[in-house]
Protein backbone atom coordinates (compact mmCIF):
# COMPACT_ATOMS: atom_id res chain seq x y z
CA UNK A 1 0.00 0.00 0.00
CA UNK A 2 1.37 3.42 -0.85
CA UNK A 3 0.25 6.95 -1.48
CA UNK A 4 2.28 9.84 -2.85
CA UNK A 5 2.36 13.36 -1.48
CA UNK A 6 4.35 16.48 -2.20
CA UNK A 7 5.24 18.86 0.59
CA UNK A 8 7.49 21.89 0.30
CA UNK A 9 10.94 20.90 -0.88
CA UNK A 10 10.34 17.18 -0.54
CA UNK A 11 8.43 14.64 -2.50
CA UNK A 12 7.90 11.52 -0.46
CA UNK A 13 5.91 8.36 -0.73
CA UNK A 14 4.16 6.70 2.19
CA UNK A 15 4.58 2.92 2.34
CA UNK A 16 2.84 0.63 4.79
CA UNK A 17 4.44 -2.68 5.78
CA UNK A 18 2.21 -4.44 8.29
CA UNK A 19 1.84 -2.03 11.21
CA UNK A 20 4.86 0.00 10.11
CA UNK A 21 4.71 3.25 8.13
CA UNK A 22 7.77 4.16 6.07
CA UNK A 23 8.46 7.37 4.16
CA UNK A 24 10.63 7.15 1.06
CA UNK A 25 11.55 9.08 -2.04
CA UNK A 26 8.76 8.89 -4.58
CA UNK A 27 9.65 6.57 -7.43
CA UNK A 28 12.27 4.58 -5.54
CA UNK A 29 12.60 0.91 -6.47
CA UNK A 30 13.23 -1.44 -3.54
CA UNK A 31 14.21 -4.23 -5.95
CA UNK A 32 16.83 -2.30 -7.89
CA UNK A 33 18.48 -0.09 -5.26
CA UNK A 34 19.54 -2.81 -2.76
CA UNK A 35 21.11 -4.82 -5.59
CA UNK A 36 23.40 -1.87 -6.34
CA UNK A 37 24.81 -1.91 -2.79
CA UNK A 38 27.89 -4.05 -2.22
CA UNK A 39 28.38 -5.69 1.19
CA UNK A 40 31.57 -4.86 3.08
CA UNK A 41 33.44 -6.36 6.00
CA UNK A 42 33.17 -4.36 9.22
CA UNK A 43 36.75 -3.44 10.05
CA UNK A 44 36.34 -2.45 13.68
CA UNK A 45 38.90 -0.79 15.94
CA UNK A 46 39.33 -1.80 19.58
CA UNK A 47 40.11 1.18 21.83
CA UNK A 48 41.08 0.98 25.47
CA UNK A 49 38.47 3.23 27.06
CA UNK A 50 35.18 5.00 26.57
CA UNK A 51 37.05 8.31 26.74
CA UNK A 52 39.30 7.20 23.87
CA UNK A 53 36.22 6.39 21.81
CA UNK A 54 34.80 9.85 22.53
CA UNK A 55 38.06 11.50 21.48
CA UNK A 56 38.13 9.50 18.25
CA UNK A 57 34.56 10.57 17.50
CA UNK A 58 35.45 14.21 18.10
CA UNK A 59 38.42 13.89 15.76
CA UNK A 60 36.02 12.60 13.11
CA UNK A 61 34.05 15.85 13.35
CA UNK A 62 37.23 17.92 13.21
CA UNK A 63 38.44 15.99 10.17
CA UNK A 64 35.13 16.50 8.37
CA UNK A 65 35.35 20.21 9.16
CA UNK A 66 38.83 20.44 7.64
CA UNK A 67 37.78 18.55 4.51
CA UNK A 68 34.45 20.31 3.94
CA UNK A 69 33.68 23.91 3.16
CA UNK A 70 30.58 25.54 4.59
CA UNK A 71 28.16 23.90 6.98
CA UNK A 72 28.44 20.39 8.44
CA UNK A 73 25.47 18.15 9.11
CA UNK A 74 25.78 15.44 11.75
CA UNK A 75 23.29 12.98 13.21
CA UNK A 76 23.82 12.43 16.91
CA UNK A 77 23.70 9.06 18.64
CA UNK A 78 21.60 8.93 21.79
CA UNK A 79 22.15 6.81 24.88
CA UNK A 80 25.45 5.55 26.23
CA UNK A 81 27.39 5.08 22.98
CA UNK A 82 28.26 8.75 22.42
CA UNK A 83 28.19 10.15 25.93
CA UNK A 84 31.96 10.57 26.06
CA UNK A 85 31.80 12.59 22.83
CA UNK A 86 28.97 14.72 24.17
CA UNK A 87 30.85 15.47 27.38
CA UNK A 88 33.94 16.51 25.40
CA UNK A 89 31.86 18.76 23.15
CA UNK A 90 30.12 20.25 26.17
CA UNK A 91 33.38 20.98 27.96
CA UNK A 92 35.03 22.55 24.92
CA UNK A 93 31.93 24.57 24.09
CA UNK A 94 32.53 26.46 27.36
CA UNK A 95 35.79 27.72 25.83
CA UNK A 96 36.41 29.30 22.45
CA UNK A 97 38.42 26.31 21.21
CA UNK A 98 35.72 24.93 18.90
CA UNK A 99 33.72 28.08 18.23
CA UNK A 100 34.38 28.21 14.50
CA UNK A 101 33.56 24.51 14.05
CA UNK A 102 30.44 24.66 16.22
CA UNK A 103 29.11 27.65 14.28
CA UNK A 104 29.03 25.44 11.17
CA UNK A 105 27.18 22.49 12.74
CA UNK A 106 23.64 21.47 11.84
CA UNK A 107 22.76 18.80 14.38
CA UNK A 108 19.96 16.21 14.12
CA UNK A 109 18.60 13.44 16.29
CA UNK A 110 18.02 10.04 14.68
CA UNK A 111 15.21 8.37 16.63
CA UNK A 112 12.72 8.81 19.46
CA UNK A 113 9.88 7.24 21.39
CA UNK A 114 6.44 8.81 21.11
CA UNK A 115 4.25 10.19 22.39
CA UNK A 116 6.54 11.75 24.96
CA UNK A 117 7.02 15.27 26.27
CA UNK A 118 10.27 16.94 25.28
CA UNK A 119 11.24 17.50 28.92
CA UNK A 120 10.95 13.82 29.87
CA UNK A 121 14.26 12.57 31.31
CA UNK A 122 14.07 9.56 28.98
CA UNK A 123 13.90 11.72 25.84
CA UNK A 124 17.04 12.06 23.76
CA UNK A 125 16.64 15.84 23.63
CA UNK A 126 16.72 16.14 27.41
CA UNK A 127 19.75 13.83 27.58
CA UNK A 128 21.59 15.83 24.92
CA UNK A 129 20.86 19.05 26.82
CA UNK A 130 22.19 17.48 30.02
CA UNK A 131 25.47 16.29 28.49
CA UNK A 132 26.21 18.87 25.79
CA UNK A 133 25.21 21.87 27.87
CA UNK A 134 23.81 25.30 27.21
CA UNK A 135 26.94 26.73 25.61
CA UNK A 136 26.97 24.03 22.92
CA UNK A 137 23.40 24.74 21.84
CA UNK A 138 24.02 28.49 21.77
CA UNK A 139 27.05 28.10 19.52
CA UNK A 140 25.91 25.55 16.90
CA UNK A 141 24.14 26.71 13.76
CA UNK A 142 20.99 24.59 14.27
CA UNK A 143 19.51 21.71 16.22
CA UNK A 144 16.58 19.67 14.90
CA UNK A 145 14.91 16.88 16.84
CA UNK A 146 12.07 14.54 16.03
CA UNK A 147 8.76 15.87 17.30
CA UNK A 148 7.68 13.40 19.94
CA UNK A 149 4.79 15.54 21.16
CA UNK A 150 3.23 16.34 17.77
CA UNK A 151 -0.52 15.78 17.55
CA UNK A 152 0.09 14.01 14.24
CA UNK A 153 3.43 12.13 14.46
CA UNK A 154 3.59 11.59 10.71
CA UNK A 155 3.22 15.29 9.93
CA UNK A 156 5.86 16.03 12.55
CA UNK A 157 8.23 13.51 11.00
CA UNK A 158 7.70 14.99 7.53
CA UNK A 159 8.58 18.44 8.87
CA UNK A 160 11.74 17.03 10.40
CA UNK A 161 12.68 15.34 7.09
CA UNK A 162 12.16 18.56 5.16
CA UNK A 163 14.67 20.29 7.42
CA UNK A 164 17.10 17.38 7.10
CA UNK A 165 16.74 17.45 3.33
CA UNK A 166 17.47 21.17 3.24
CA UNK A 167 20.71 20.62 5.16
CA UNK A 168 21.87 17.45 3.43
CA UNK A 169 24.07 15.64 2.71
CA UNK A 170 24.74 14.14 6.11
CA UNK A 171 28.46 14.44 6.72
CA UNK A 172 28.65 12.06 9.70
CA UNK A 173 25.97 9.67 10.91
CA UNK A 174 26.85 8.46 14.41
CA UNK A 175 25.43 5.00 15.09
CA UNK A 176 25.44 2.45 17.88
CA UNK A 177 24.19 -1.14 17.90
CA UNK A 178 21.10 -2.21 19.82
CA UNK A 179 20.72 -5.86 20.87
CA UNK A 180 17.72 -7.91 19.78
CA UNK A 181 16.57 -11.51 20.22
CA UNK A 182 18.52 -14.28 18.50
CA UNK A 183 21.66 -12.13 18.40
CA UNK A 184 20.05 -9.75 15.92
CA UNK A 185 20.47 -5.98 16.28
CA UNK A 186 18.90 -2.65 15.44
CA UNK A 187 20.43 0.52 13.98
CA UNK A 188 18.83 3.80 15.02
CA UNK A 189 15.50 2.23 16.05
CA UNK A 190 14.97 0.09 12.95
CA UNK A 191 13.80 -3.07 14.63
CA UNK A 192 13.74 -6.63 13.21
CA UNK A 193 10.62 -7.44 11.25
CA UNK A 194 9.71 -3.80 10.63
CA UNK A 195 10.00 -4.18 6.86
CA UNK A 196 12.50 -1.35 6.30
CA UNK A 197 13.79 -1.12 2.73
CA UNK A 198 16.77 0.60 1.13
CA UNK A 199 14.66 3.52 -0.11
CA UNK A 200 13.02 4.26 3.25
CA UNK A 201 14.22 7.56 4.71
CA UNK A 202 12.29 7.38 7.99
CA UNK A 203 9.55 5.42 9.65
CA UNK A 204 6.97 5.19 12.40
CA UNK A 205 6.76 1.71 13.86
CA UNK A 206 5.04 0.13 16.87
CA UNK A 207 7.22 0.02 19.93
CA UNK A 208 8.58 -3.36 20.98
CA UNK A 209 9.24 -4.56 24.54
CA UNK A 210 12.91 -5.18 23.70
CA UNK A 211 13.52 -1.66 22.44
CA UNK A 212 11.57 -0.11 25.30
CA UNK A 213 13.61 -1.97 27.91
CA UNK A 214 16.86 -1.27 26.05
CA UNK A 215 15.97 2.43 25.89
CA UNK A 216 15.19 2.72 29.60
CA UNK A 217 18.18 0.61 30.66
CA UNK A 218 20.69 2.63 28.65
CA UNK A 219 19.34 5.92 30.01
CA UNK A 220 19.57 4.66 33.58
CA UNK A 221 23.08 3.32 32.99
CA UNK A 222 24.05 6.65 31.48
CA UNK A 223 23.07 8.57 34.62
CA UNK A 224 19.78 10.14 33.54
CA UNK A 225 18.00 11.85 36.45
CA UNK A 226 14.37 10.81 36.27
CA UNK A 227 11.26 10.53 38.40
CA UNK A 228 8.40 8.03 38.45
CA UNK A 229 6.24 10.09 36.10
CA UNK A 230 9.07 10.21 33.52
CA UNK A 231 9.38 6.43 33.55
CA UNK A 232 5.61 5.97 33.50
CA UNK A 233 5.24 8.18 30.44
CA UNK A 234 8.14 6.44 28.73
CA UNK A 235 6.71 2.99 29.39
CA UNK A 236 3.43 4.12 27.84
CA UNK A 237 4.99 5.23 24.57
CA UNK A 238 3.43 3.37 21.66
CA UNK A 239 5.52 4.36 18.66
CA UNK A 240 9.09 4.61 17.51
CA UNK A 241 10.20 7.41 15.20
CA UNK A 242 13.39 6.54 13.39
CA UNK A 243 15.54 7.43 10.45
CA UNK A 244 15.62 4.59 7.94
CA UNK A 245 18.17 2.79 5.77
CA UNK A 246 18.12 5.42 3.01
CA UNK A 247 19.17 8.16 5.43
CA UNK A 248 21.93 5.98 6.89
CA UNK A 249 23.25 4.89 3.51
CA UNK A 250 23.19 8.45 2.13
CA UNK A 251 25.65 9.71 4.76
CA UNK A 252 29.14 10.53 3.60
CA UNK A 253 30.58 8.69 6.60
CA UNK A 254 29.28 6.47 9.39
CA UNK A 255 30.97 6.32 12.78
CA UNK A 256 29.75 3.49 15.01
CA UNK A 257 30.52 3.27 18.72
CA UNK A 258 29.81 0.38 21.09
CA UNK A 259 30.96 1.02 24.64
CA UNK A 260 28.31 -0.51 26.90
CA UNK A 261 28.60 -4.28 26.60
CA UNK A 262 29.09 -4.41 30.37
CA UNK A 263 25.59 -3.06 31.02
CA UNK A 264 24.05 -4.50 27.83
CA UNK A 265 25.86 -7.88 27.51
CA UNK A 266 23.58 -9.08 24.70
CA UNK A 267 25.49 -6.70 22.44
CA UNK A 268 28.40 -9.16 22.37
CA UNK A 269 26.43 -11.83 20.53
CA UNK A 270 24.77 -9.20 18.33
CA UNK A 271 28.14 -7.77 17.32
CA UNK A 272 29.53 -11.23 16.64
CA UNK A 273 26.63 -12.01 14.34
CA UNK A 274 27.01 -8.61 12.67
CA UNK A 275 30.64 -9.18 11.72
CA UNK A 276 30.33 -12.88 10.85
CA UNK A 277 27.16 -12.93 8.74
CA UNK A 278 27.72 -13.52 5.05
CA UNK A 279 25.38 -11.12 3.27
CA UNK A 280 23.76 -12.82 0.30
CA UNK A 281 24.04 -11.60 -3.28
CA UNK A 282 20.53 -12.90 -3.96
CA UNK A 283 18.10 -9.96 -3.70
CA UNK A 284 15.32 -11.85 -1.95
CA UNK A 285 17.63 -13.56 0.53
CA UNK A 286 19.44 -10.32 1.29
CA UNK A 287 16.15 -8.50 1.93
CA UNK A 288 15.19 -11.23 4.38
CA UNK A 289 18.56 -11.00 6.15
CA UNK A 290 18.24 -7.23 6.53
CA UNK A 291 14.68 -7.47 7.83
CA UNK A 292 15.63 -10.13 10.37
CA UNK A 293 18.79 -8.31 11.44
CA UNK A 294 18.70 -4.56 10.60
CA UNK A 295 22.16 -4.06 12.10
CA UNK A 296 23.48 -5.46 8.83
CA UNK A 297 22.53 -2.27 6.97
CA UNK A 298 25.78 -0.70 8.16
CA UNK A 299 27.73 -3.24 6.13
CA UNK A 300 26.20 -1.94 2.91
CA UNK A 301 27.94 1.42 3.39
CA UNK A 302 31.45 1.80 2.03
CA UNK A 303 32.79 4.41 4.47
CA UNK A 304 32.36 3.14 8.04
CA UNK A 305 34.51 3.44 11.14
CA UNK A 306 33.46 1.12 13.97
CA UNK A 307 34.86 1.84 17.45
CA UNK A 308 34.44 -0.71 20.22
CA UNK A 309 35.83 -1.57 23.66
CA UNK A 310 37.60 -4.88 24.36
CA UNK A 311 34.70 -6.35 26.31
CA UNK A 312 32.50 -6.30 23.21
CA UNK A 313 34.58 -9.23 21.94
CA UNK A 314 34.93 -11.09 25.23
CA UNK A 315 31.81 -12.89 26.38
CA UNK A 316 33.49 -13.92 29.61
CA UNK A 317 33.98 -10.36 30.89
Amino acid sequence: MSSTFASGRSRLERRVAGENVWLRRAGGDDRVEPAALSPHRLNYEVLDSETAVGRAMLEEIKTAARETEGDLTIVLLGGRGAQALHRLLGEQAKTNELDRLLSRLNVFTQDALAPMSRDNAFSFVRDFERLLGEAFFKKIKSFTSMQTDASNPEDGLIGYLETLQSQSPIDIFFLGLGPEANAASHLAYIKPGSGAAATDIAGIIPISPSILEHHITKFKAGGAKFNESDEFECRNATQILTLGPAAILSARRIVQSIVDAETAPAKRASFQRLIETEISCDDETRAQQLNENPGLWIRLHGNVRSLILPDVLNASI
